[in-house]
């Protein structure tokens, strides 16, 4: 892991008060809308996040992927040139090619239009992010059109669980070669497992997870590192919890707003294979954190 470049650090994450959901998302918009370059920004993804990351350097931190993290993923893209990629953000009525990308949790769009615009540069099709919050599929929308990427990327509205199920259900979602997961962090291990169990994660999926150091999600770490035996030993137990270890307020971060989580109960397939490890990288605020990259390499029988 290499230095972080502090000229290019975001504001700090406040310690005190809320983060995000307080209005900066709306205010983002106009920023970028009223920028002094917005017909050089308009149809250009990299213009786009440059805007947006001036803001999150300059006005106020937004909880993006950031440029150190990005990168790692859109390696991942120019090495898995899915067809199609899904994350967590949006609904779409769009048939899925045989090769899908999914993103689970969208916020304000930057990853959407950071990996969609890898997406189509290897190659692909469509690029399905899913995300709760309609607010936010509503600023991710808008920015993703301004970047010129509306014929690639499309948002889904809705829980990522039921997302998932609703694609699988309507035929649209049949295969994940890759998934980004960067989403409410208990929901990793669970959402996981709903995809194992509908048969979407098969041999050479890769999913890349975020945010397992800051804030940290020692439950899908501990799923995606066990061997088949101590995966299928767990799942005789009753399973673990997928809460035990993430911080309370993490826990909690949505409750005001949805109300206690409720979360999918789906086995998994604790069979499934994989090979996963660690890669050190940073916030777009230089503080420490990484991805972890998983790939399934088979299913024992």
């Amino acid at each position: 892991m290499g230095s972080f470049d502090q000229s290019k650090a975001y504001a700090a994450q406040e310690e005190e008060g809320a983060f995000f959901d307080d209005g900066r998302e709306i205010e983002l918009l106009h920023f970028v809308y009223s920028h002094p370059n917005i017909e050089k920004i308009r149809g250009s993804p990299e213009n786009v996040l440059a805007a947006i990351d001036e803001y999150g350097r300059t006005k106020k931190y937004l909880m993006n992927v950031g440029e150190d993290k990005g990168r790692i993923v859109t390696d991942l893209i120019a090495e898995t040139k899915p067809k199609t990629m899904v994350s967590q953000t949006v609904e779409f009525e769009y048939p899925i090619d045989e090769r899908t990308k999914v993103e689970l949790g969208g916020y304000v769009g930057y990853s959407c239009v950071l990996f969609g615009a890898a997406v189509r540069k290897a190659g692909g099709q469509r690029y399905f992010s899913l995300e709760r919050d309609p607010a936010f599929a509503a600023v991710t929308m808008s920015l993703v059109d301004l970047a010129g990427l509306s014929d690639v990327v499309k948002v889904i509205v809705g829980s990522s669980d039921e997302s998932i199920a609703r694609l699988y259900q309507s035929g649209q979602l049949k295969h994940i070669d890759l998934m980004f997961l960067d989403h409410y962090k208990p929901a990793y291990t669970t959402d996981l497992k709903l995809c194992e169990e509908l048969g979407l994660i098969t041999e050479g999926s890769v999913l890349a997870a975020d945010n397992v150091i800051k804030p940290g999600n020692p439950p899908y770490l501990k799923y995606v590192r066990s061997t088949v035996e101590e995966k299928v030993k767990e799942a005789k137990q009753s399973g673990s919890s997928n809460t035990e270890g993430i911080a309370e307020t993490n826990v909690k971060m949505y409750e005001k707003r949805y109300g206690e989580a409720k979360f999918n109960q789906s086995p998994g397939k604790p069979t499934l294979i994989y090979e996963s490890k660690l890669v050190n990288s940073y916030e777009p605020t230089g503080v420490p954190d990484g991805i972890e990259i998983t790939r399934c390499t088979g299913e024992q029988k």
